[in-house]
């Protein structure tokens, strides 16, 4: 059988190689240009947040205005970044926590805490046990969260009270 001939020499094929392997490395985001979008209003973002704290109407009229607003986060200073479900982790806000995330926030340890979500506590604690000294928001402790959460949380913080009596009472 006829040998064919490649319509690259070998020595040209090796020098294209890395060009090639680079693209199909690359991310898939790199390869379709999608247009950049403008940073969100720092100002936007602060009363996003400070209205995370208790002003329910405030957030759903925010949120209805600039959807991109849902896990946008303000640092109050010396990084102590907060969102509005970590602001309404922290205040026992769950009608606030619960509008967010049926909208699609990313929930965290700290608002699964307040929510009573004791799968989602165990199974991080049991993944990453030092994370029960985790703190939040405004340096809060997680079993502060699980406090706020009141009746819905009770499991969560007798859970923590069991695992660090010391750092739970």
């Amino acid at each position: 059988m006829p040998r064919r001939s490649l319509p690259l020499s070998r020595r040209k094929l090796i020098a294209l190689a890395p060009a090639g392997a680079a693209a199909l490395l690359a991310p898939a985001e790199a390869q379709t240009a999608r247009p950049k979008k403008e940073p969100l209003k720092p100002e936007l973002v602060q009363e996003w947040v400070r209205a995370a704290h208790g002003n329910f109407e405030r957030v759903r009229e925010l949120l209805a205005q600039e959807p991109a607003l849902l896990n946008a986060a303000w640092d109050w200073g010396g990084g102590d970044w907060e969102t509005a479900l970590g602001a309404a982790a922290h205040t026992g806000g769950r009608e606030i926590a619960l509008f967010l995330l049926d909208k699609g926030a990313r929930i965290d340890l700290f608002a699964a805490a307040m929510l009573g979500n004791l799968d989602i506590v165990q199974a991080t604690l049991t993944a990453y046990p030092a994370q029960i000294d985790a703190k939040g928001p405004h340096g809060i402790p997680l079993v502060v969260h699980a406090k706020l959460g009141g009746e819905p949380a009770k499991a969560v913080l007798e859970y923590l009270q069991a695992l660090r009596p010391e750092k739970t009472s």
